[in-house]
């Protein structure tokens, strides 16, 4: 047997080295068939803590994601980096903001709905991240969620829920925010800020905020690149849109590790994420990524997917994929979806359409 691994090993660097010419004609066609199928992605931050997110994003990169941000603020919208950003709602908010009211939020969206449904145009997946809370993203997300999802595109809200420091205020707009999310998007994706403040109890809350947009960023680079990145163990978007088109809620849980046991580690901390408020066992299907330095093998991506196959529902569908992250030397990085959960921090549908009515978005 260890003469079949020095010999495959030592072939498949004779085939790095050397590229016939006869198989250019070929490499130029599978481009260009390749180049037809490329999933469009677009994720689009809304409000200010979504536009947030897309800054972050342009900032670490993301590989096959197109950036735009969509504010009423145009003062916080000139210093995001995005590949586009549109300002609505110039005629309802003049560029200064919606005041922490959805309904202007939605106005304003509403007011620019015809410049968000070409944003949304042939894309095949579409994020929409914001938080909740406050006036543009409560408020507008939902517009671009039901545009996204009109348009034909998988569409997937990763939002956070205030830190209940913020007020009650706040929070009641979130819930209306939220229950029209679930409405209108495939899949919602919640992270309750809260649950960070157990991570790191003592950080001062403009550092909490900062962990928030993390969190956000790292989730949708997380789903984009299983699909745009090379990888151990490859997804593509029709995997993706499996486990996502109709998902209900989502909750996620991160965790990385070093040493020995760190493939098990890493699941292990994923699961007991406290951003992962749900008993995962009754989850109706779940998204694994799993990332590693050069030194990750197959074995440590399988013992982590056991892991999950071990702690979710039986009958629940999982899909995983795993990639090497050059600058994670001997570490492991797990990032888990779980789809069709039920949480304290999420409200129930009747309590949303109470909220909903009572806020009007």
């Amino acid at each position: 047997m260890k003469y079949i691994i020095e010999e495959a090993l030592g072939r498949s660097e004779a085939e790095r080295r050397i590229k016939p010419t006869s198989m250019i004609q070929s490499d130029e066609e599978l481009v260009s068939v390749l180049e037809e199928l490329t999933t469009v992605i677009r994720v689009i931050g809304c409000g200010g803590g979504g536009s947030n997110t897309i800054d972050r994003l342009a900032e670490c990169g993301i590989q096959g994601a197109e950036l735009y941000a969509i504010n009423t603020d145009a003062q916080h919208l000139l210093h995001i980096n995005a590949d586009r950003r549109f300002l609505i709602g110039r005629r309802t908010t003049r560029g200064l903001g919606a005041g922490s009211l959805p309904a202007i939020g939605e106005e304003a969206a509403q007011e620019d709905i015809d410049e968000i449904r070409a944003a949304v145009d042939g894309a095949d997946m579409v994020f929409v991240t914001c938080g909740l809370g406050g006036g543009t993203g409560t408020g507008a997300s939902p517009v671009v969620a039901e545009a996204a999802r009109e348009a034909g595109a998988l569409t997937i809200s990763i939002v956070t829920i205030p830190f209940s420091a913020e007020g009650s205020i706040r929070m009641q707009n979130a819930e209306a925010g939220l229950a029209r999310l679930r409405e209108v998007s495939d899949t919602v994706i919640v992270v309750p800020n809260d649950r960070l403040l157990d991570v790191v109890p003592n950080l001062p809350l403009q550092a909490a905020f900062k962990v928030a947009d993390e969190v956000l960023m790292r989730s949708v680079k997380g789903i984009t690149e299983l699909i745009t990145r090379p990888g151990l163990i490859n997804l593509d978007f029709a995997d993706v849109r499996t486990v996502m088109t109709n998902g209900g809620v989502a909750m996620i849980g991160m965790g990385e590790a070093d040493g020995e046991e760190k493939a098990r580690d890493s699941v292990m901390k994923a699961l007991r994420s406290p951003l992962l408020d749900v008993d995962v066992s009754g989850a109706t299907s779940a998204l694994v990524n799993v990332v590693g330095g050069p030194d990750m093998t197959i074995t440590d991506a399988e013992t982590v997917v056991d892991e999950v196959y071990q702690k979710i529902n039986p009958d629940a569908r999982i899909i995983w994929g795993a990639q090497i992250d050059q600058n994670l030397e001997h570490t492991i990085r797990t990032m888990l979806v779980v789809t069709g959960v039920s949480s304290p921090q999420i409200l129930g549908k009747e309590t949303g359409r109470r909220v909903t009515s009572r806020h009007g978005i």
